[in-house]
């Protein structure tokens, strides 16, 4: 059964109903944004010498995930580690009739579009897509994006009392927000985990005073 059958029927909606016009307006322009939330699975951390084996990318809008808007690319490459391979499960002959590297970023590029990119440390994931793009002879990706491990910074309280991390892992926010790990390193279930922490770090910073989702873009700084 495949990861997106299992919440075939699962929709995410967690925002409540606000009384003033400003988290109105916040609101509304939330709810006309398409995100596409993603997580890539590589053959290490290396920008340049490692390859992304897998994207899995899933759309977010109007605070639902629509299970039939998924993207899932496994894809051909002559460079595979053993090491990585025990954490994601890719494995050089795991799947059958892979797409090039090219074909892979084509697919995904028509995918995201103009989208705003979520991910969970976002510069990783963006860089290996971009050398990806770089090493093809296509552009890079001049999307806006959002860090789920900054972004989930901004919700917690600043006091010398509580003791913060300098950096949050999935697996931090997974415990944090209660949601299953059940599928966790893979791609699809990475990006589908954070699609979840990010519905729920919005309806926490929505009850800030003041809060303006213009101040949450392309955040790459503590």
């Amino acid at each position: 059964m495949g990861f997106f059958t299992k919440i075939k029927n699962f929709i995410v909606e967690l925002w409540g109903v606000s009384d003033t016009s400003l988290n109105e307006q916040i609101l509304k322009d939330i709810d006309s944004t398409r995100f596409v939330v993603l997580d890539t699975e590589t053959t290490g951390f290396d920008y340049e010498n490692d390859r992304i084996l897998c994207i899995g990318a899933i759309v977010l809008q109007n605070y639902r995930i629509p299970i039939q808007e998924s993207l899932e690319i496994y894809i051909q490459q002559e460079h595979y580690n053993k090491a990585t391979a025990q954490i994601h499960g890719i494995l050089r002959a795991s799947v059958l009739d892979r797409p090039n590297e090219l074909e892979a970023l084509q697919q995904l590029l028509d995918f995201v579009g103009d989208s705003i990119i979520v991910a969970h440390h976002t510069s990783f994931d963006i860089t290996m897509i971009n050398k990806a793009l770089e090493r093809n002879g296509l552009p890079r990706l001049k999307n806006k994006t959002i860090d789920t491990a900054i972004l989930y910074k901004k919700t917690l309280l600043n006091s010398p009392l509580l003791d913060r991390k300098d950096s949050y892992s999935l697996d931090d926010l997974a415990d944090k927000f209660d949601i299953s790990k059940k599928d966790r390193h893979t791609a699809m279930g990475d990006a589908y985990i954070t699609a979840i922490a990010f519905l729920k770090i919005l309806n926490k910073l929505k009850e800030k005073k003041g809060f303006n989702f213009n101040n949450y873009l392309n955040i790459d700084k503590k």
